[in-house]
């Protein structure tokens, strides 16, 4: 535990052990549960813990309470990596209300059902909750990333509880409490962002509006280090994040080969991408790399070749999975140019356009290069063409 501001304790967890967050998301470093308390003339406890850590969530609220009781159980975010221990706080302390948003408050009775509900209090944008010298004015947060969200914002000290928004990935005790002393933040913080609220760029841009007239002085997230120092950093990148712009300069090379052909022929459309002065050019093999860390790359550039086998009349499936991700994370305003390969009959191309076809925005820059089973000299003018025109 670590009090981020007089009176306002950190109480989170962190799950060093967990392999995938949401059964998805690969985490080497494990997952943090971030949780706070505010100890003013009423207490208010901000979010709980996932049932994985609860124990260890419960002992961290019992020693930060000092006896005390809890006036106030705010849920910001009511998935269950947040919210899963709030039918034992309820019976700990039968007297307490919860505070959420109406559909946050809808939602506490389908995770809990059978269950009567305690006693709760709706919030909605702009109402305030009043604890003493400390005040909590909350702002609505629509599908950041749950249709039920809420950030506040503590008036006296300018502390913004973001819920999900400014998340990371990995457990601060392998990372670090602070923003400002993790050299990582934005490598895990982009792959959380595109994968966990990357399809809702609107939606954070509406709240980042919002909160511009506001002076906040940290940010304290539900996942991940606590920000405290250098904000319009963090701030900028979720502009430039949920606005769909350009991060880095360069290109993404994402390929996937099921017997080599396609991986070598990925790797001269990068050389010959350096070789052209291209600034950044970053490759993924979507057989074996983090398909979460290629949807992040995906967004960070704006520019991507994507290399791909032809199987089973239509599309190597890992090259089809990836694409798939990219259209349910809303992947836009991107140039993007095409290989295929295939030895009787190709077809990758033609599935990778249709898909690419129903993104918004999306350009398929270049004529499409077709490999037959292994990389060719003659085939290196088609793929110098095709350099040159995901460059131009």
């Amino acid at each position: 535990m670590k009090d981020i501001a007089e009176n306002i304790r950190y109480i989170g967890v962190d799950d060093e052990n967990l392999d995938l967050f949401e059964s998805q998301y690969a985490v080497p470093e494990g997952m943090a549960y971030n949780s706070y308390v505010i100890l003013d003339g009423k207490v208010a406890v901000l979010d709980t813990a996932d049932a994985r850590k609860g124990e260890e969530w419960l002992h961290n609220l019992e020693e930060a309470l000092q006896g005390r009781q809890p006036d106030y159980l705010v849920i910001h975010h009511m998935e269950p990596d947040h919210s899963a221990c709030v039918a034992p706080v309820l019976d700990k302390y039968p007297g307490i209300t919860v505070v959420g948003s109406a559909m946050a408050l809808k939602f506490l009775g389908q995770f809990l059902p059978g269950r009567p509900l305690p006693n709760t209090l709706a919030v909605k944008e702009g109402d305030t909750l009043p604890l003493g010298s400390r005040t909590l004015r909350f702002f609505a947060a629509p599908m950041v990333h749950w249709p039920e969200v809420m950030v506040s914002l503590e008036t006296a000290t300018g502390i913004l509880f973001s819920a999900d928004a400014f998340g990371k990935f990995g457990a601060l005790s392998k990372t670090a409490f602070w923003a400002d002393e993790d050299p990582d933040w934005a490598c895990e913080g982009r792959r959380y962002y595109f994968n966990i609220c990357g399809k809702y760029g609107p939606q954070v841009q509406a709240l980042l509006k919002k909160l511009g007239a506001e002076k906040i002085s940290a940010i304290a997230p539900l996942h991940g280090p606590v920000i405290r120092k250098d904000l319009d950093y963090f701030l900028d990148l979720y502009n430039t994040w949920s606005s769909y712009g350009v991060e880095t300069e360069g290109v993404f090379v994402a390929y996937a080969s099921i017997h080599g052909g396609t991986a070598e022929v990925a790797q001269k459309v990068a050389e010959k991408l350096r070789a052209l002065g291209c600034p950044k050019v970053a490759v993924s093999d979507l057989t074996r790399d983090d398909r979460a860390e290629a949807v992040e790359d995906a967004f960070r550039y704006g520019r991507m070749v994507l290399a791909a086998s032809s199987y089973d009349a239509g599309l190597f499936t890992p090259a089809y999975d990836f694409l798939h991700s990219l259209q349910i994370k809303g992947y836009t305003r991107r140039k993007v140019a095409l290989v295929e390969n295939g030895s009787w009959a190709p077809s990758a191309g033609r599935v990778m356009k249709e898909m690419l076809g129903t993104m918004k925005d999306v350009e398929v820059t270049g004529d499409l290069v077709t490999i037959r089973s292994r990389y060719k000299e003659e085939d290196g003018p088609a793929l110098d063409a095709l350099c040159k025109a995901i460059l131009s």
